[in-house]
């Protein structure tokens, strides 16, 4: 009980028949980093909205915060104690300025018929001075990168008295440099005696940074543990209740006759540059590097949304016009982008629909009319196949865990039977139990002959899942590694150590 802030007792809480939280106990020390792990679906979301006083638990359930107790918190409770919340889309506007997002809060606060600028550049040059960054003021927060938007997040919350920072999934979108200088601004926080709650799928970084962690599973508090006693595997056994175990991906390039696809000396400026890239049917090419490096905009060029201005590239024998998206999915490609959400799924749309978005045109029938039943035999047939966990099939995607949402995507895409299969962060955001189903997925395709290219900037993803790992730095290929004679530790030195 030394130096508590927040302390909660028997919380429950239940959505229309689903137990949602069962009699949790949880604590938070002042200035203490405190990490909450656990699957999608585990109530992690649910406790943080109580903490935030955005849901009020149900009745019996006890909060003690700075020694006063209480039955539940309201939002202005919660921020009167000085309990703020970063979620993962940050809540910034990408058309104000920097110094603009600092201060909203102060400024709205005021309640001022008028704006004063030279106040907004105090607040903001005050803020970011408790976390001890400098960040072009003036400049258009839609102009920064991920990891400076979370900076401007984080002096924004800092305007205020804050005592408790909850951080949602912070470094998702964040490479390893940016994740470790992060990481030093909460430790930093720690110092000055602000508490910090961090959610994050990535296990490695609950283990670096807490003090504690505190897991969950389907509702129910599994432990809460000193980092120093957890690594991965116990981590994830309290998440999930099994082992999980990783089986590298192997295939013999010799038995696999001739490349599916062969590209030679693709370039274009500013983008990528001497592209040299082989798949052979059933491989599993990896391709990692920093956060810029040109890997999603060479996989944009394979899918014909970011079009070479010259070099060449076959599948199967046949030339690919890369200036056609329409040509490169009739040839046999399927592109699964990094951002689901916005880019891979209409969102209010049933699950069915967005499963059969592509293949309209082959349930057509001799009147140009859709077959609605081949159409729902198909979605069936592809739930079943890829284990989608749902209601019902027209039930809103939306609606959907984070890792079933992925499952949606991938269907909609083998549904054209592709013969090369590009991912874009596939496994971004989402839980463990989750990625392991995913990588499962994809491996098996990959044994039926499928050619598979996964984009990544978690080595461990494409080292365990891919039989080589390219890496690319500024635009270029500048690397090569099988993934049976390498490790973690020298696929990252190597990168490391050609970061700019």
């Amino acid at each position: 009980m030394e130096n508590q802030f927040l302390s909660m007792q028997h919380i429950n809480k239940r959505y229309a028949g689903v137990q949602a939280l069962h009699d949790i106990d949880f604590s938070i020390r002042e200035g203490e980093i405190h990490c909450l792990a656990g699957t999608n679906g585990s109530g992690k979301s649910t406790l943080v909205k109580i903490i935030s006083g955005v849901e009020q638990p149900d009745e019996g359930s006890l909060i003690t915060i700075d020694g006063n107790a209480c039955h539940h918190l309201s939002r202005m409770d919660a921020l009167r104690y000085g309990i703020q919340v970063i979620y993962q889309d940050l809540s910034l506007f990408p058309n104000l300025s920097v110094k603009e997002n600092i201060s909203m809060g102060e400024t709205m606060a005021a309640k001022s018929h008028f704006i004063s600028w030279k106040g907004n550049h105090e607040i903001a040059l005050n803020a970011m001075k408790k976390i001890g960054v400098t960040l072009p003021l003036d400049t258009t927060v839609a102009d920064l990168t991920m990891a400076d938007q979370q900076l401007v997040a984080i002096s924004r919350a800092l305007t205020r008295d804050v005592r408790l920072l909850i951080l949602d999934e912070p470094t998702t979108a964040l490479t390893k440099k940016e994740v470790n200088a992060l990481l030093a601004v909460i430790k930093d926080l720690k110092k000055k005696g602000i508490a910090t709650l961090f959610i994050s799928h990535k296990l490695n970084e609950l283990i670096e940074v807490a003090d504690r962690v505190t897991i969950l599973r389907d509702g129910e508090k599994t432990g809460c543990f000193p980092s120093s006693e957890l690594d991965d595997k116990k981590i994830e056994f309290h998440m999930t209740g099994a082992n999980t175990s990783y089986t590298p991906y192997h295939v013999s390039l010799a038995s696999s006759g001739q490349p599916l696809l062969q590209c030679s000396q693709l370039q274009k400026e500013h983008n990528f540059a001497d592209i040299d890239l082989t798949v052979y049917p059933g491989e599993i090419v990896g391709i990692t590097g920093l956060l810029g490096s040109g890997r999603t905009e060479l996989a944009l060029a394979l899918f014909g949304l970011n079009p070479p201005t010259s070099g060449t590239c076959y599948l199967n024998g046949k030339k690919l016009n890369l200036n056609s998206v329409g040509d490169v999915v009739d040839a046999g490609v399927a592109y699964v982008p990094e951002n689901r959400l916005v880019e891979g799924l209409i969102l209010e749309q049933s699950i069915a629909k967005n499963i059969v978005m592509t293949i309209l045109d082959d349930h057509l029938t001799k009147f140009g009319l859709l077959d609605e039943k081949r159409l729902q035999e198909s979605v069936a047939a592809l739930v079943d196949e890829l284990g989608i966990k749902i209601p019902s099939a027209e039930s809103a995607v939306r609606t959907l865990s984070g890792g079933n949402q992925q499952r949606v995507v991938l269907a909609k895409w083998i549904a054209t039977a592709p013969k090369l299969f590009i991912l874009d962060n596939p496994t971004v955001g989402i839980d463990v139990a989750a990625k392991s189903s995913i990588h499962t997925i994809i491996k098996e395709l990959a044994r039926d002959g499928m050619g598979i290219m996964i984009i990544s900037d978690e080595i461990p993803e494409v080292l365990y899942n891919c039989n080589r790992v390219l890496v690319m730095n500024r635009g270029r290929i500048i690397g090569e590694f099988e993934s049976s004679r390498t490790t973690e530790d020298e696929m990252q030195s190597f990168i490391d150590s050609h970061a700019v």
